[in-house]
């Protein structure tokens, strides 16, 4: 059984997908983008619901918030060149943005010049402040451990260090709860361009002794945050035990004004590539009111869930959130979280919508693909006005399992609840034989989820389970679902169970491998 521990070279994440995947060996993945391209597309139906939106608070709080609108969103925009790398199509605008940064750039200076010692115990805050100055500048930060009380970068600012592991900077142990490790110096115009790599931070959690909770609250108590950056990039960086989250692509402040609306002064065209992180309160990376987000290559593992009370933490390896659209994720991993990837909003805020993935490993999460907007699930609930458009494209799960992050909850593969249009197409998801998962189904598509497909599933070594994909009816049931190309074993007790009452449910092609005979010779 494969494990990925926390210094796991998250740029090797391609392959292992690759090899685990069971996907048709000559197809390239070009071929499969194309085929999610294609049913996305046929899938997309428009919206016919009315957005309606309370103009009271609106108004009032309009300085906040924008409202949001239904887009029919009919391509997953991602590209492929001649040697297979995969990118979103608006990389080109963040590329050329790139190269404006270092043409703003005045000087070049080394962080020791200005004093730092790098000892882990001198206080160099005020050697990173002068260093920084006004920005329009790269700070080369050398091997050491830098403490801190904290970082603000201004626009045109590069933070350079020597790489994970050799550059460190680290939370002052006087540091308050509240602070973040770096962010950009103006939450509220804005900052823009802005780019951080080859560091490990460290949020050094163990100042606050046995403190319960973790996180001052809003988008505090991170270790890195960009709120309400244009153009940023978080580089090879590692991010060890913050109180709230490793990376947080967010607005000014996060909202919770209403499902139509969406904060003000949110981050958009930032790339997160090569990223480690572990011992997160709440999540590893996450997003909040941000659009046009390229998560790639990235690694998170092992939260604390310490934000949480005990025993019901939320904690995501990676968490597109609240009022977030556009966002991509390429060949990323995560294990031993609640969920691998959790796509989702909180009840009085927008859902993250139009959000696609192309490859993604989930080791031991709980709940490997978690898309949900909560308090839009019920038949007595508001439909969710604003949770549409996810794809999943090669992705893999290995052996979820239940984890008392959060106790009540059992293992799933995926679960779809409330989301309309999802196409998964290629999906490996990979039990532990030996586990006992209480006859509970592995893919759950549930809690008024509508058009939902699910094209080339493989399920294998769940000898516990029950029904290999459930689709629950009754009241909340889900709708327009269909189920193409599924292959799995002979250990589930039935292989598509779909609930009374549930409309248009298509299953075709499904096929169960028999039981293996042994023989003695």
């Amino acid at each position: 059984m494969i494990q990925l521990d926390k210094k796991h070279n998250p740029m090797k994440n391609k392959i292992l997908i690759n090899e685990i995947s069971t996907k048709h060996p000559m197809a390239s993945m070009t071929d499969i983008l194309s085929i999610s391209e294609k049913l996305f597309n046929e899938t997309c139906k428009i919206n016919k619901q009315k957005n309606n939106i309370n103009w009271l608070t609106f108004m009032t709080k309009s300085f906040l918030i924008k409202r949001v609108r239904y887009e029919a969103i009919q391509s997953t925009q991602w590209k492929v060149d001649h040697e297979e790398n995969i990118y979103p199509d608006w990389i080109c605008e963040l590329d050329q943005q790139y190269v404006n940064l270092y043409d703003h750039i005045k000087e070049e200076v080394n962080l020791k010049d200005f004093g730092a010692v790098g000892d882990g115990m001198t206080d160099d805050t005020e050697a990173i402040r002068k260093a920084i100055g006004r920005g329009k500048v790269i700070v080369r930060i050398p091997e050491g451990i830098y403490v801190t009380k904290g970082i603000k970068l201004p626009s045109w600012t590069v933070l350079l260090g020597e790489g994970k592991g050799k550059t460190t900077l680290k939370l002052h142990d006087q540091s308050p709860k509240s602070e973040w490790l770096i962010t950009n110096k103006n939450h509220v115009r804005g900052n823009r361009n802005i780019a951080i790599k080859g560091m490990t931070l460290d949020w050094n959690v163990e100042r606050l002794g046995n403190e319960e909770k973790t996180a001052a609250g809003n988008n505090r108590s991170s270790c890195l945050t960009f709120a309400n950056v244009t153009y940023g990039w978080m580089l090879d960086l590692e991010a060890i035990n913050p109180g709230l989250h490793c990376f947080d692509v967010s607005s000014s402040v996060y909202t919770y004004l209403g499902d139509g609306t969406r904060s003000r002064g949110g981050s958009k065209y930032i790339w997160l590539d090569n990223l480690n992180g572990y011992g997160f309160g709440d999540d590893g990376i996450t997003t909040h009111h941000s659009e046009h987000i390229f998560i790639s290559n990235s690694h998170m593992c092992d939260p604390s869930g310490r934000s949480h009370k005990k025993g019901f933490s939320n904690s995501n390896g990676i968490e597109i959130d609240d009022g977030s659209h556009n966002v991509w994720l390429l060949n990323n991993s995560t294990a031993r979280c609640f969920g691998g990837v959790e796509i989702k909003a909180h009840h009085n805020a927008s859902a993250a919508t139009n959000v696609h993935i192309a490859g993604h490993l989930s080791v031991n999460d709980n709940r490997a693909y978690n898309f949900r907007h909560i308090g839009h699930h019920k038949d007595i609930d508001p439909a969710s006005k604003t949770a549409y458009h996810i794809s999943a494209t090669n992705i893999c799960a290995i052996a979820p399992v239940f984890t008392e992050l959060y106790r009540a909850s059992t293992p799933r593969g995926l679960v779809v609840s409330g989301y309309n249009h999802v196409i998964i197409n290629g999906f490996t998801l990979i039990g532990d034989p030996f586990y006992d998962y209480q006859e509970n189904p592995m893919i759950a598509v549930q809690y008024r989820a509508r058009n939902v497909l699910l094209n080339q599933v493989s399920l294998r070594d769940f000898t516990s389970a029950g029904p290999a994909i459930k689709v629950y009816g009754g009241p909340h049931r889900a709708d327009d679902i269909t189920i193409k190309n599924l292959t799995c074993d002979h250990y589930f007790t039935k292989t598509v169970s779909v609930g009374a009452n549930v409309e248009n449910a298509a299953i075709e092609h499904v096929v169960i491998q028999p039981k293996k005979e042994t023989s003695i010779t």
